[in-house]
């Protein structure tokens, strides 16, 4: 049985955006690096061709892997679910009182803490999952001690 991937639409946006930039973009290059080591003679001693081809096996493989994550993507509404997914969420940590902003996104797989995209399979995005405002909420870290938020603010990110 294949696993169902669940995204917002802007993240299946973006799986879509990097499959068609494999495509279009990184595989007719590779196909160019390829004949232009081809052209440098012996291949039993060319570097040049050797990563070449290694990079045709990530492209192809990255390829697969995301025709099957979209394959079996479902986009989750935000009218219809009850969740915070899609959603900026404000929490304010009870042991510093520091506060933080962030997206709640449906997978790991659309999730990028550096741009403030937590996932719902986080610990953290575990506990703000179906938070309220006003909500105090338990994080479990897998390692490390468990600590407690306070959700402040919730709203739509569009």
């Amino acid at each position: 049985m294949e696993t169902k991937h669940q995204f917002t639409s802007e993240g299946l946006a973006n799986i879509k955006a990097r499959l068609k930039k494999l495509r279009e973009v990184d595989a007719p290059k590779n196909i160019e690096d390829l004949k232009e080591a081809r052209a440098q003679g012996d291949l039993s001693e060319n570097a040049e061709y050797d990563a070449a081809r290694d990079e045709q096996a990530r492209i192809d493989n990255e390829i697969k892997e995301l025709e099957d994550i979209i394959r079996n993507a479902v986009v989750i509404e935000d009218e219809v679910h009850a969740s915070n997914i899609g959603k900026l969420i404000t929490i304010v940590y009870e042991d510093d009182e520091s506060t933080e902003e962030f997206l709640l996104v449906s997978s790991s797989l659309e999730a990028d803490p550096m741009q403030g995209k937590i996932s719902k399979e986080s610990p953290l995005g575990k506990a703000v999952y179906e938070a309220n405002i006003g909500s105090k909420v338990l994080v479990k870290p897998e390692s490390g001690d468990e600590f407690s938020v306070l959700i402040k603010n919730i709203k739509d990110a569009k």
